[in-house]
C-alpha cells in the first residue's frame, strides 16, 4: 500500500493507533475479530505484519492469520482471502512506503488495504478495518527499498501495534 493512494487513511502516531482500535473495541468483542497479518518473513520491511501477527499469538490471541511461522504473504494471501467468509471482522495489517515525513507512522481506516501495492502487485482490497505501518520511503525501487528497511524499525512498529491490540481486547 502506498500512503499517498489512500484519502481516506487517518495518518496517526501509537497514541492515535490505540484511539482508533479502542473504537472497534467498542463495537466488536475479541471472539468477532480476525487479524489478518500480510507479509513475509523474508523481507525485513515487508515483516510488519508477519511481527505483529506471531506478538498477538504469545499474548495468546488465536483469530490470527499471518506470522512469521506461517505467513500470509504474495503465495498464500489469494487462497487466504478465499477463505476468509465466517472469520469474522477483519483486521487488515500490512507494511507500506510512503513519502518520507510518515516513516514510522500508521495509516489507519475504517475500510480494506491493498496488500502488496507498493510493488505492484495485482491483490483486491480486503478487511473491514486496516492498519498499514509506514515502514519506509517509496522509492524507484520497491523491493530493495523493503529489503533495506530497518529491521529494528519494523520491530518497534509491530510491538506498538500489538501491545494496543493487546490494550484493548486483552482477556
Amino acid at each position: 500500500m502506498l500512503d499517498r493512494v489512500a484519502p481516506s487513511a487517518e495518518r496517526v502516531d501509537a497514541a492515535g493507533l490505540f484511539a482508533f482500535l479502542g473504537r472497534i473495541a467498542a463495537i466488536h468483542r475479541k471472539e468477532e475479530v480476525t487479524f489478518l497479518c500480510i507479509g513475509t518473513d523474508r523481507s525485513t520491511g515487508d515483516s510488519l505484519g508477519p511481527w505483529v501477527g506471531t506478538l498477538l499469538e504469545e499474548q495468546g490471541f488465536t483469530r490470527v492469520i499471518g506470522t512469521l511461522k506461517e505467513p500470509c504473504d504474495a503465495n498464500s494471501l489469494p487462497r487466504i482471502v478465499s477463505n476468509l467468509e465466517g472469520k469474522g471482522t477483519i483486521i487488515a495489517i500490512d507494511a507500506c512506503l510512503g513519502r518520507s515525513e510518515n516513516i514510522g507512522a500508521y495509516l489507519v481506516r475504517q475500510g480494506p488495504l491493498i496488500p502488496a501495492q507498493s510493488v505492484n502487485r495485482g491483490f483486491g482490497a480486503v478487511g473491514e478495518f486496516s492498519i498499514a505501518g509506514v515502514v519506509n520511503a517509496t522509492s524507484l525501487k520497491p523491493y530493495w527499498t523493503l529489503q533495506s528497511t530497518s529491521l529494528y524499525r519494523v520491530m518497534g512498529m509491530a510491538n506498538e501495534i500489538s501491545a494496543a491490540i493487546g490494550r484493548m481486547w486483552r482477556t
